[in-house]
């Protein structure tokens, strides 16, 4: 891969990674709602999640959207379907009463798990692979992207976590932490527009 490409890919990774985004409004939401530390789990399902699609996307996995198309189309719903549930629950979610477990944060597994059924994850895995990976020496350049999104991802979405635990203390009214909490539902239901607005 060249340096010019490679310079390419990190800035991708980077937009890509940062902007908002389901994964980006939970993660910011779950700070708010249970700080950081309680977050981690979350945050580390997203890295070893969303890398590990990146690679699969690479060795294969994304071609079977051009042998069966519907598949992608059928991915977008039941990711979209599995947004409108979380939102709902979030919208529904009261605050986190200090000392008490009112809920709980996304696990390591379900994290990892939700990058399957994320629509914005795989539209990025797969461009990524095709964009970046395709050199003379294609399985160099899986690993190549693979490892630049394990490297760039993790501090793009831990900035979301962090900002929504320092925005904590602002929101410690319970009226406020509930608003809070379905302005991020919309915003959770608006980041699918983007993905089912481009044409299948």
């Amino acid at each position: 891969m060249t340096t010019e490409l490679l310079a390419a890919l990190i800035v991708f990774s980077f937009v890509s990674s940062i902007t908002p985004g389901p994964n980006n409004l939970m993660l910011l939401s779950s700070g708010v709602n249970f700080g950081f530390s309680r977050t981690i789990p979350h945050l580390a399902g997203i890295c070893v999640g969303f890398t590990l699609m990146v690679a699969l996307v690479g060795l294969g996995l994304g071609g079977m959207f051009k042998l069966y198309p519907a598949l992608l189309t059928l991915l977008k719903f039941a990711g979209a379907a599995y947004m409108l549930w979380l939102a709902y629950r979030l919208a529904c979610s009261g605050p986190v009463a200090e000392g008490e477990r009112r809920g709980r944060p996304m696990s390591f597994l379900q994290a990892a798990a939700f990058q399957w059924v994320n629509p914005k994850a795989w539209v990025m895995a797969v461009y990524a692979n095709a964009t970046y990976a395709q050199n003379q020496n294609y399985l160099t350049g899986v690993l190549i992207v693979t490892l630049v999104f394990g490297i760039v991802n993790g501090p793009c979405i831990s900035s979301w976590a962090l900002f929504g635990a320092g925005m904590k203390r602002f929101l410690a009214d319970a009226s406020t932490m509930r608003l809070f909490n379905i302005a991020m539902a919309v915003l959770l239901v608006a980041s699918l527009w983007p993905i089912f607005s481009e044409a299948s």
